[in-house]
């Protein structure tokens, strides 16, 4: 069998420079007798997505949004990206990392609203990876009366935040669980963090950034609405109420408010620079 080894794309030397040497030369690879093919990660807004009518809805159609990154990671060998490079393709370069010697590690992040939740589901689905996110993972562990779950539970009753070293006590614990690789949801949001996992000798091969407009994250967020007979959420323009009689009951949450929401984008702003740089060399952007 031929050997597939998928490598991510060469850092300048100045990015280079301040970088550790581990992203430096990323790649992962099986090795054969025979021949062997490599090809960089690409992760885009694809063409397949430009040739959508969606016009302004498409920032609210989840379902599209999905899988307009679904079909972006394609081989960078100049086949149109499109949803049918991987009709096209041998392999794609996830699948051949997952066919190599290590599973696929997966870190993604992105400003609220920005679709990360829509893209962890159609990323795990696809490739059958750990989905962790650490909220999640927390509230496991409180639920389940761990000695860690305990602790995190004692900030949290007093309104604190957790310790770094808990919650990366906990994602390593949770990563070590998951044989078929790992999706990391939102985390490290901080430079301490990355630096943390980094301690741990935990990488992503991967690391997505979503980038989305400010005024279009704003605008998902500022039109949701809450009925709060049913608890479902609507959003006045890409998912409206069914009927006036819905529509009346439905109410704004607190955190939905264009002042909160622009607060949490400049936290998140402030924040992830600092993590882009530890993983820059192994970043793939998808901009909308």
């Amino acid at each position: 069998m031929a050997s597939v080894a998928c490598a991510v794309s060469p850092v300048s030397a100045q990015s280079a420079a301040a970088t550790p040497v581990r992203y430096q030369q990323a790649s992962v690879s099986s090795s054969s007798s025979t021949a062997s093919t490599s090809a960089s990660f690409k992760v885009a807004a694809s063409a397949f997505v430009a040739q959508q009518p969606f016009g302004s809805q498409f920032h609210g159609r989840r379902e599209s949004f999905g899988a307009a990154l679904s079909y972006s990671v394609v081989l960078d060998n100049g086949l149109v990206e499109s949803r049918r490079s991987s009709r096209v393709a041998k392999c794609s370069p996830v699948r051949a990392l997952q066919d190599g010697a290590a599973p696929l590690r997966v870190m993604i992040s992105g400003a609220p609203a920005s679709g990360k939740g829509t893209q962890c589901e159609m990323i795990v689905e696809q490739y059958n990876l750990a989905h962790i996110a650490t909220g999640d993972l927390l509230r496991a562990e409180v639920a389940a009366g761990t000695d860690a779950g305990k602790l995190a539970q004692d900030y949290m009753q007093k309104g604190q935040l957790v310790p770094n070293d808990v919650v990366v006590t906990m994602v390593k614990k949770k990563l070590s669980e998951a044989p078929n690789g790992w999706l990391l949801d939102g985390y490290p949001r901080s430079l301490t963090q990355a630096e943390a996992l980094e301690a741990l000798n935990i990488h992503p091969q991967i690391f997505i950034l979503l980038e989305v407009p400010d005024e279009i994250l704003v605008q998902r967020v500022v039109g949701r609405r809450l009925d709060p007979v049913t608890g479902k959420i609507y959003h006045l323009m890409y998912s409206p109420p069914e009927t006036p009689e819905i529509a009346a009951r439905l109410t704004q949450r607190e955190d939905d408010t264009e002042e909160k929401v622009k607060l949490r984008l400049k936290t998140h702003s402030a924040n992830v620079q600092s993590v882009i740089d530890i993983y820059k060399p192994v970043m793939k952007v998808v901009s909308f």
